[in-house]
C-alpha cells in the first residue's frame, strides 16, 4: 500500500512525474531486433542468405530477393542443401513469381519447370501443382510467343512435351508449335506438329482455321 500511494504522489505531481520519466527512460526503452538486418550482415552463411531470400520475397523485397538468389546461383550454392523441402518449395515458387513480375520470362519457366520435377520426386504441392502447369502453359505458349524468338519459344515448347504431364496437353503443345511454324511460312512443320497433337488427342480444339491456313491433310489408312 506505501508502494502505491508513493507511486500515486509522483504520478499526480507533473514536476516529479517528469523528473521520474527522465531518470528512468532508459528502463523502458523498447529494444528492436532487425531481422532483416540480421540476416543481411551474415553474408557468407548461406543458411541466413537462404533465409534472406524468402524473407525478402515475402516482404515486397522482389528486386533485393533475386540478386542473392542470382549471385548464390554464380557461385553454384544449391538453395535445397540450405533449406528444408518444404521452403524450398514454397521459396522457388515465389522466386518464379518475381522473375515472372519483372518480365524475366525464361528464368520464371526453368523454376516453374524445376518445381514439377521437385514434386514427381517428393510430392508437396499435390493438387496446387496444377497451379504450376497452367502458369507453364500460359507463360510459355502465350506470353513468351510475342516476345522471344520463334525457335527460342519452341525450345520451351518441346521441353514442356518432354514433361509428358498428359496425353491432353502433350497435343495442345504440338498445336501451338504448329501456330507458331505457320506464322512462319513452314507449313510442312506446322503440318508435322499438328499432326501429332492430332494423334495424342483426336478431338482437339481450334486447328480448323490452322488446317485451312497450312493446307493440312489427314491420312487415314485404309
Amino acid at each position: 500500500m506505501r508502494s502505491l500511494i508513493d507511486a500515486y504522489e509522483v504520478l499526480s505531481d507533473p514536476q516529479r512525474r517528469t523528473n521520474y520519466d527522465r531518470t528512468h527512460a532508459s528502463l523502458f526503452r523498447t529494444v528492436t531486433f532487425d531481422y532483416r538486418d540480421f540476416l543481411r550482415q551474415r553474408r557468407h552463411d548461406y543458411v541466413s542468405q537462404t533465409k534472406l531470400i524468402f524473407y525478402d520475397l515475402l516482404n515486397s523485397h522482389d528486386e533485393e530477393a533475386l540478386e542473392i538468389y542470382e549471385q548464390l546461383l554464380m557461385a553454384h550454392i544449391d538453395l535445397r542443401k540450405y533449406m528444408s523441402h518444404e521452403d524450398f518449395m514454397d521459396c522457388s515458387f515465389l522466386l518464379a513469381e518475381a522473375f515472372e513480375r519483372r518480365g524475366d520470362l525464361v528464368k520464371s519457366a526453368d523454376l516453374y519447370r524445376r518445381l514439377f520435377l521437385y514434386e514427381r520426386e517428393r510430392p508437396y504441392f499435390r493438387h496446387f501443382i496444377d497451379e504450376v502447369v497452367e502458369r507453364l502453359r500460359t507463360l510459355i505458349c502465350f506470353r513468351m510467343v510475342p516476345r522471344l524468338p520463334a525457335n527460342v519459344v519452341i525450345d520451351h515448347i518441346e521441353d514442356l512435351i518432354d514433361l509428358e504431364i498428359s496425353r491432353k496437353d502433350s497435343a495442345f503443345f504440338h498445336k501451338k508449335i504448329a501456330e507458331i511454324y505457320s506464322s512462319s511460312g513452314d507449313n510442312d512443320r506446322a503440318a508435322e506438329h499438328l499432326r501429332r497433337g492430332l494423334s495424342l488427342d483426336t478431338k482437339l480444339a481450334g486447328v480448323k482455321k490452322l488446317k485451312e491456313k497450312i493446307g493440312f491433310r489427314e491420312f487415314v489408312t485404309m
